[in-house]
């Protein structure tokens, strides 16, 4: 029996990305495509459904609070999946290499797979400089803490369903892709990274791409570490 793989995509105003994204996760790999809309002002949910995804909607604005929306729709579901799949609508990764991140879970060798741009390639500009500190500081300060290693916080991601449940996810903003990775390695998780690669996203990122959204998002990925110890 074919594994059961559900993707989920939080967006806040992608309308010029969003049906790219879709339209290059692999098809035959996924039951369902679930774009979680974080009170989007433009076109993104009515463009997410014509490109034959199913939407859900949180007005609350915050990155976690959209994908624990789509967690949460997820688990409505009469069958549920074996794997979720997390990847971002703003057309920086490439969705076509997941199966790249759900190989090792099929194969029964780990329980959630990180796509790494420290260990892929990069285009140019793609993550701003202090994006690229902010990823180190954090991933050395797990391993120094919880002796776990990883390269990078990236949001491409995919875990097993009940591995996922069984964290009790709760981070509601910046602090959810750590979050996931310390509660992991708190819980003794099998992970592993792969290779991805990684572009300069379509429009402007709401949080690297401003110094408040930058500043907040590191301390909240700091403040996230330190307070799951």
């Amino acid at each position: 029996m074919n594994p059961i793989i559900d993707v989920i995509i939080p967006v806040y105003n992608e309308a010029d990305s969003i049906g790219k994204v879709i339209a290059e996760i692999p098809a035959h790999l996924v039951r369902h495509i679930i774009v979680c809309n974080n009170g989007s002002t433009d076109d993104t949910a009515d463009l997410a459904l014509k490109a034959g995804a199913k939407v859900v909607h949180q007005p609350i604005k915050g990155y976690g609070n959209a994908c624990l929306k789509g967690m949460e729709y997820v688990s409505t579901l009469e069958i549920l999946p074996d794997i979720i799949v997390f990847v971002d609508g703003d057309y920086s990764d490439y969705p076509e290499e997941m199966p790249l991140l759900i190989e090792p879970i099929l194969k029964n060798e780990v329980d959630m797979v990180i796509g790494s741009r420290a260990l892929g390639s990069m285009e140019s500009g793609a993550m701003m400089p202090q994006q690229i500190f902010g990823n180190w500081l954090a991933t050395t300060l797990i391993k120094f803490i919880y002796n776990y290693e990883f390269t990078d916080l990236g949001p491409f991601r995919s875990i097993r369903y009940d591995k996922l449940m069984s964290m009790e996810m709760a981070d509601k903003t910046f602090g959810w892709t750590v979050e996931m990775q310390v509660k992991a390695a708190k819980m003794n998780m099998k992970t592993m990274e792969v290779p991805v690669r990684y572009r300069k996203r379509i429009g402007k990122s709401k949080v690297s791409g401003t110094v408040k959204g930058t500043i907040l998002a590191g301390h909240k990925i700091l403040w996230t570490i330190f307070k799951l110890i």
